[in-house]
């Protein structure tokens, strides 16, 4: 009995191991220097400010990465979930996206834009309606890179990255308009 005992001990212990190492290696994280998790998105970010993309930085990638895609969308809006930026492709060696980058479709490291629900390429910020909206910033790390065309978009790019997503992280700003 008390080799049973023993040996259900072990076979725990590893079983606590395994997670905390799966755990561990799927600890990507995603931050940005304009704003921190569930703080307030700077106006200078939104349509009532420059409108401009703003920073981000990860880190925690898994090995195997061939590539990131980033989603930011505001499920808080009136008429369902507003996609603002769709991204794929970033090189698995990118370690963030600079604030203001581009809305051309193509850039020259190979990461491609698709359309959000302005009906544009490229980010178009936080513009809520009325209140205070929740936008959330989705990394994922990706085993592949994806083949979409240029007028992609949000559940183009999901459909797409299905089985293929080797972790993700999640930044989430708030905004109102004044």
């Amino acid at each position: 009995m008390r080799y049973v005992l023993l040996i259900l001990t072990g076979i725990f212990l590893i079983a606590v191991a395994i997670f905390v190492i799966q755990r561990e290696a799927n600890s990507m994280k995603l931050e940005s220097s304009a704003f921190a998790n569930d703080g307030n998105v700077p106006s200078k970010y939104t349509c009532d400010g420059s409108d401009v993309s703003p920073p981000l930085a990860w880190s925690g990638v898994p090995d195997g990465t061939k590539s990131f895609a980033l989603i930011a969308d505001d499920p808080d809006a009136p008429m369902g979930t507003w996609v603002h930026w769709v991204v794929w492709n970033i090189p698995p060696s990118s370690t963030n996206l600079d604030e203001s980058m581009p809305a051309d479709r193509r850039l020259d490291d190979g990461t491609r834009q698709g359309i959000n629900d302005f009906r544009k390429s490229g980010y178009g910020g936080p513009c809520p309606p009325g209140g205070t909206h929740r936008y959330f910033f989705k990394l994922y790390a990706l085993d592949t890179e994806i083949s979409l065309g240029d007028r992609a978009g949000k559940q183009d790019l999901e459909g797409a990255m299905k089985d293929h997503i080797l972790a993700e992280a999640q930044l989430m700003g708030r905004y109102e308009r004044k």
